[in-house]
């Protein structure tokens, strides 16, 4: 199977559980509800979660058990998109070529969005992986990699490497590990985990 197509099978997949998932969370004050979905199906590649269901098919042969983690990964990367994209961060007025969150409705709403992402990543693991210990493995994962040392902390290395420079190499892919590499190496512990 071409990569091409293994990455639209996965993302099909994702956004149908996606999808079932905020249909089932119906107390959502107005405005909210909205923002999260115009955030969570703007589109992009669904890598993080292809990671997890790919891992999950090759270690334990059924990559549906990991459909939670994979939508979980996904809740956080797009909270951490729109967090990314205020103007207390970067500052970015489109994403993939549509307003960002906090341009189509405001600041507050993609604050609490993001916020709203963030905390119903950890309610799927911990509702929808069967084994207890398993789930709060996954969340002990997908914490450690999204937290303080790492996509938060490579946020915040991040922001400083904007007003100080970047001195080194290893600076650089310090903020890269943390950004973006816990997250992708969360994906492949998670989907190992649950399979």
């Amino acid at each position: 199977m071409k990569i091409a197509t293994f990455l639209q099978e996965s993302a099909e997949r994702v956004e149908q559980a996606l999808e079932s998932y905020l249909d089932s969370w119906n107390d959502a004050p107005e405005g909210l509800d909205e923002a999260i979905r115009y955030s969570l199906f703007a589109g992009g590649k669904r890598l993080r979660p292809a990671l997890a269901l790919e891992v999950a098919r090759v270690v334990g042969g059924d990559d549906s058990v990991a459909i939670p983690a994979a939508c979980a990964l996904e809740m956080i990367h797009t909270y951490s998109l729109v967090h990314d994209d205020l103007p207390a961060m970067d500052d970015d007025a489109l994403r993939r070529s549509q307003p960002t969150c906090h341009i189509q409705f405001n600041e507050a709403t993609a604050i609490l969005a993001g916020d709203a992402l963030l905390t119903l990543a950890f309610e799927v693991i911990a509702e929808d992986i069967s084994s207890a210990n398993i789930a709060v493995a996954c969340c002990r994962d997908l914490a450690s990699a999204a937290g303080l040392c790492g996509m938060v902390g490579g946020q915040m290395a991040d922001l400083n490497a904007e007003t100080n420079g970047i001195s080194s190499v290893n600076q650089l892919e310090g903020i890269h590990k943390r950004k973006t590499g816990r997250i992708l190496t969360a994906a492949l512990l998670m989907g190992a985990r649950v399979a």
